[in-house]
């Protein structure tokens, strides 16, 4: 069982249905403690880094106890900046600290509108499980402002005005700043990649 992580920032239903379409059975915590029983975990998100907010201490424990014992943990859109260790968003709120690195906001000009929405290509800078059967040049559906820094934890990244990890991969944690439940057939071999990892 996946534990789908709800601090109300995020579209739980779309992402639920893509990884049932899968065949992932897939269970909302209402306690931090009832993360014991889970197998991965996946952290959703859209909006505002505050929100993360919501997940307190008691959150973040159980979080990191499991990442520890190795549980798979993945992070989408705003899910995968709160890895990192804080969003300039939101600068008083650390994230979860397993990459290393603080997001922030593209930069606009002329010719790049913020936020950033609608579908973007990925350059595929190293091989990892998070992106077997990923072609280079991909195509996945972004909506959001702030991005998190290319790293060497970067295995993906893209371009809108400036280049940032648009997927990100240490061990058994991973994230993707794009939505793949709305990224058709690449989206999902994304989530059928992190599944992979849970097996």
């Amino acid at each position: 069982m996946i534990a789908l992580i709800d601090y109300k920032a995020g579209n739980l239903t779309s992402v639920r249905k893509a990884f049932s379409a899968l065949g992932a059975e897939l269970f909302t915590p209402v306690r931090p403690d009832e993360l014991a029983s889970a197998d991965a975990i996946v952290v959703p998100g859209v909006g505002h880094f505050a929100a993360t907010k919501t997940l307190g201490p008691a959150w973040i424990d159980a979080i990191l106890e499991q990442v520890g014992k190795g549980r798979p943990l993945l992070g989408i859109c705003l899910g995968m900046q709160w890895l990192f260790e804080g969003s300039e968003e939101s600068p008083e709120l650390p994230g979860l600290g397993l990459l290393s690195g603080r997001c922030y906001r593209l930069h606009a000009d002329e010719s790049t509108k913020i936020p950033h929405v609608g579908w973007n290509s990925l350059d595929v800078k190293r091989e990892d499980s998070i992106v077997d059967e990923v072609a280079n040049g991909a195509q996945v559906y972004f909506t959001h402002s702030y991005v998190a820094p290319v790293t060497a934890d970067s295995v993906a990244i893209t371009t809108h005005g400036q280049p940032f990890a648009s997927i990100v991969q240490r061990g058994h944690v991973s994230g993707v700043q794009f939505h793949p439940e709305k990224s058709g057939d690449v989206g999902l071999q994304v989530l059928r990649n992190f599944l992979v990892m849970v097996l």
